[in-house]
C-alpha cells in the first residue's frame, strides 16, 4: 500500500498551505462575508464622523466660519446625493440577488446540481453583495449625521468625510457589480465552470501531505479502542488535521480515521480508531470530525471528479444530448488522472513536528478514481463515436504515463469500452471509425 506522509525538511520546498476547516466552511457560507462588511462598515462610519465633528470643533475653534459655512453647503449637496444612493441601492441588491438565482437555476439544471456551490464559494459574488449592503447600511448611518442647524456656530457636526467615504462605496459597488455581472457570465458556460471545478480539484491535490522517501517502517502498534462518532448523521466533509495530531502527540497514541472523507456516517459508527494507547478525551477531541448534509472540496480527493462525471453523464442523457460537453468533462478527468497516476495514493499519514506518524488518513486509491472516472460514462458513450474516441484517446494518454503496475485498471477499461462498441456498431466501418482514438472526439 502507498502512502502520503508529512514532512517537515526545509529542502523539499513549500507546499500550499491549506486553509483550515473553519476557514473552509465560512468560504461554503454566503452570510460571514456581508455581516463582516456591515460591522466593518459601521466601525469605519463611527471613525469618520469623530473626525468630522473633530473638523467642526477645529474650525469653530479658530473662527473659521466662512470655511465651515462652505463645508455646510458641500454636505447639503451630498446630502440629495446620499439619499438617492440609499433609494438606489436596494434596486441594485435585488437586480444582483435576482441575477443570481437565475444563473444558478440554469446551471443546476442544465449542468448539475453540485456546481451550485462554485456560485457559492465565488468571491466576487460574496464581494459584491457585501459591498452593496455596507454601502446602503453607510447611507442610513451618514444621514443620520447631517446637522439641521443654520448656524456656523450652533452646528455640531459636518458629514464631510463621510459623504466622501459614501461616494466611494458607491464607486466601488459600480465596478464590483460590472465585475459580478462578467463573473456570472462566465459561470454560466459550462467550459468555464469545468475548468473552475478541475482547479479546486487540484488546489485539494497540492494540500495532500507530501511523501517522504524513507517510508514508515515503523508499524501502527496494536489497535486498542475506537472512538465513535457523536452527533447528527451526514456525510464526512473533513477533519482537523492539525488538532488531531497535537492530540495524538500529547497523549503518545496514533490515530486512524476509519471512514474517507465523502462517507456518510451515523451515530455511533466507529470513526477514529486508537493505535498504542489510551482513548485520548473526548472534550480534546470535539469538533475534529466535521459531518454536513453534502461533500466539500476541502480534503475529499474524489469530489471534483465526481462533479465532472456527473456533467458528462448529464450530457450524454437524451433530455440534453450534448456530446461536446461530454468530451470537456472527459478532457479535465483524463487531466485530474494523469496528475495522480505516479502520486502515491490510498492513506495520508500525518506527522507531528518531531517526524512520528501521529494521524492515518484513508484515500481513495488508484483503481478507485480511474473507475470513478471512466465507469459511468463509458457505460453511456457507447451510442457517442465522438465520446468514444476521446475516452479512447484519454486511456491511451494514460497508459503513457502510468507506470506498469497502474496500468490494469486502464487496460480493463479500453477493453470494456471495445467490446461494447462492437456489440452497439451496425456496420465494422462505424465500428472502426468509434474505435479511433482521438483527443479531440471528432474535431
Amino acid at each position: 500500500m502507498s502512502d502520503w506522509m508529512v514532512t517537515q525538511s526545509p529542502s523539499r520546498g513549500r507546499r500550499p498551505r491549506a486553509l483550515s476547516p473553519l476557514a473552509e466552511h465560512l468560504r461554503d457560507t454566503f452570510w460571514f462575508a456581508p455581516t463582516a462588511a456591515m460591522v466593518c462598515v459601521f466601525a469605519v462610519w463611527a471613525g469618520a464622523q469623530l473626525l468630522d465633528t473633530a473638523l467642526v470643533e477645529a474650525l469653530q475653534e479658530d473662527g473659521e466660519y466662512d470655511t465651515l459655512e462652505e463645508l455646510m453647503r458641500f454636505a447639503d449637496d451630498a446630502k440629495a446625493v446620499v439619499n438617492a444612493v440609499s433609494s438606489a441601492m436596494m434596486t441594485f441588491i435585488g437586480v444582483v440577488f435576482s441575477i443570481s438565482l437565475v444563473a444558478v437555476q440554469m446551471a443546476s439544471g442544465q449542468f448539475t446540481p453540485r456546481v451550485v456551490r462554485l456560485f457559492v464559494r465565488s468571491r466576487i459574488t460574496k464581494a459584491t453583495f457585501a459591498v452593496f449592503l455596507a454601502t446602503f447600511v453607510l447611507t442610513l448611518l451618514v444621514l443620520t449625521s447631517f446637522d439641521s442647524a443654520d448656524d456656523p456656530r450652533a452646528v455640531t457636526s459636518v458629514p464631510l468625510l463621510q459623504s466622501v467615504l459614501t461616494l466611494g462605496m458607491v464607486a466601488l459597488s459600480l465596478l464590483l457589480f460590472v465585475l459580478y455581472v462578467n463573473s456570472t457570465l462566465r459561470l454560466m458556460r459550462i467550459s468555464q465552470v469545468i475548468a473552475r471545478i478541475a482547479t479546486e480539484s487540484f488546489r485539494v491535490v497540492a494540500s495532500m501531505p507530501v511523501p517522504m522517501e524513507d517510508g514508515d517502517p515503523a508499524g501502527l502498534g496494536p489497535q486498542t479502542a475506537w472512538v465513535p462518532h457523536e452527533g447528527r448523521a451526514g456525510v464526512l466533509r473533513d477533519v482537523h488535521i492539525a488538532r488531531l495530531v497535537r492530540v495524538a502527540r500529547k497523549h503518545g497514541v496514533v490515530l486512524r480515521l476509519l471512514p474517507r472523507i465523502g462517507d456518510f456516517v451515523v451515530p455511533g459508527m466507529p470513526v477514529l480508531a486508537v493505535h498504542g494507547g489510551p482513548v485520548p478525551p473526548r472534550r480534546a477531541l470535539r469538533r475534529a470530525v466535521s459531518v454536513g448534509v453534502e461533500r466539500t472540496y476541502h480534503q475529499d480527493l474524489g469530489f471534483g471528479l465526481r462533479q465532472l462525471v456527473d456533467i458528462a453523464l448529464r450530457a450524454l442523457s437524451s433530455a440534453i444530448n450534448d456530446p461536446t460537453t461530454a468530451v470537456q468533462a472527459l478532457d479535465r478527468v483524463v487531466q485530474f488522472l494523469a496528475a495522480l497516476s505516479r502520486r502515491p495514493l490510498d492513506t495520508a499519514r500525518h506527522r507531528d513536528r518531531d517526524g512520528a506518524v501521529r494521524l492515518v488518513q484513508p484515500l481513495p486509491g488508484w483503481t478507485e478514481l480511474v473507475d470513478l472516472g471512466f465507469t459511468e460514462v463509458r457505460g453511456c458513450a457507447v451510442g457517442s463515436p465522438q465520446v468514444c474516441r476521446r475516452l479512447l484517446a484519454g486511456l491511451e494518454d494514460l497508459l503513457l504515463l502510468a507506470p506498469p503496475e497502474r496500468r490494469e485498471p486502464l487496460l480493463r477499461h479500453r477493453e470494456l469500452l471495445r467490446q461494447a462498441v462492437g456489440l452497439a456498431a451496425p456496420t465494422p466501418a462505424d465500428r472502426a471509425f468509434a474505435l479511433r482514438p482521438d483527443r479531440q472526439g471528432i474535431g
